[in-house]
């Protein structure tokens, strides 16, 4: 079924479009199904979660940081971890500066933008991700590549508030690429909004529920 599920979603994303199974919460064996069917790429919101599947499971798969990160949590992951989502302060890019200085690697992060109007969402505002991008401690930071931005729709049924929403940062996206030539990625659209993110210039989507079936939390 997973098999199934991972090649109707890649018929529906154009080749540019890097898809990040999200894994969260599913048992090891899901995700072997999905690496036998091909899929390197795969998403994890917890930072134990994601290093015990490290552990066990095969060392090609990109494992990337998609939930919020606390900042003491960076270091049990940057030996490994492909890609950081949701960067939502100076304080956390620091911090994985400096813990990836001692495993002597380049941690490429997304800032996440809060595009959302819910208050359960994290991110910077835009003026705040250009105030980063732009200032002197920023380039001190040799151990992180800011590659791109990320960000969240409201949950919502109102598509019309979704698209705006995306539509938002996809233009912000597109004025600070023009100053900052290393933004090359914009992560946006989850199961039931990936389409929309994509229509609005999404690069990467995560997308677990449709891949993996309903998650059980308890």
């Amino acid at each position: 079924m997973i098999k199934d599920n991972l090649e109707h979603i890649q018929k529906t994303i154009p080749e540019h479009v890097t898809l990040i199974a999200v894994s969260k919460t599913k048992p090891q064996g899901d995700i072997l199904e999905a690496y036998k069917a091909g899929h390197r790429h795969f998403g994890e919101n917890k930072v134990q979660e994601m290093v015990d599947k490290f552990d066990d499971l095969p060392k090609d798969i990109k494992w990337h940081m998609i939930g919020h990160l606390q900042r003491n949590k960076v270091k049990y992951m940057v030996h490994f971890v492909h890609l950081i989502h949701g960067v939502d302060s100076l304080k956390t890019l620091k911090e994985i500066n400096k813990q990836a200085e001692k495993h002597n690697r380049v941690i490429q992060c997304l800032l996440q933008a809060k595009i959302a109007e819910e208050d359960s969402k994290f991110g910077l505002s835009f003026s705040d991700i250009e105030s980063i991008l732009s200032g002197e401690e920023i380039s001190n930071f040799k151990n992180i590549a800011i590659v791109g931005l990320m960000g969240m729709a409201t949950f919502t049924d109102d598509e019309s508030q979704i698209e705006r929403e995306f539509s938002s940062l996809k233009n912000a996206f597109d004025r600070l690429q023009q100053k900052h030539d290393s933004l090359e990625i914009l992560s946006m659209g989850m199961s039931g909004d990936y389409k929309i993110a994509i229509e609005n210039g999404s690069t990467m989507v995560r997308i677990g529920s449709s891949i993996f079936g309903k998650r059980n939390y308890q």
